[in-house]
């Protein structure tokens, strides 16, 4: 049973390396079901993509196959469901968002993650979880996972 997010504070996850940070994306990922919607920050190298990758893998989609689509700016992945990796760290105003269909991959079918999800404007779903991943330099991260999905 999902919890409302007032319920707990933000989950802090430090990881030392790119398999922990890829391990902590596939333990969020068990409780992802279809329509959910991960909101990812952080700064360029921060290892978003390794998350989503970890995500997505846990997810039933073949980790070799998970890019960071920062030029194609959405990839579908098939997986147990489908995996819908945004990433709009190229959007430069608000009206660049409504020529991508998002409406077509948020609260959908599927589960969405969305890189530079501070992007999203009017897109911004008010039940997601929200991942916030800083670089503590090296291989060393601290990911901040705050659960806002209402509860079943």
């Amino acid at each position: 049973m999902r919890r409302a997010a007032t319920a707990s504070p933000p989950v802090s996850i430090p990881t030392a390396s790119e398999a922990e940070t890829l391990e902590a994306g596939a333990r969020l990922a068990a409780g992802l079901a279809p329509g959910d919607c991960l909101l990812l920050q952080g700064g360029l190298g921060a290892g978003k993509t390794v998350f989503v990758r970890g995500a997505a893998a846990a997810l039933g989609v073949d980790p070799g196959e998970v890019r960071s689509p920062t030029f194609t700016l959405v990839n579908i992945y098939a997986g147990r469901v489908p995996v819908y990796h945004i990433d709009l760290y190229r959007i430069d105003k608000p009206g660049d968002l409504d020529e991508i269909g998002l409406e077509e991959f948020i609260g959908t079918d599927g589960v969405a993650m969305v890189e530079w999800s501070e992007r999203l404007g009017r897109y911004t779903p008010q039940a997601a979880v929200r991942v916030r991943i800083e670089d503590r330099g090296g291989e060393r991260r601290v990911i901040l996972i705050h659960d806002e999905r209402n509860p079943v």
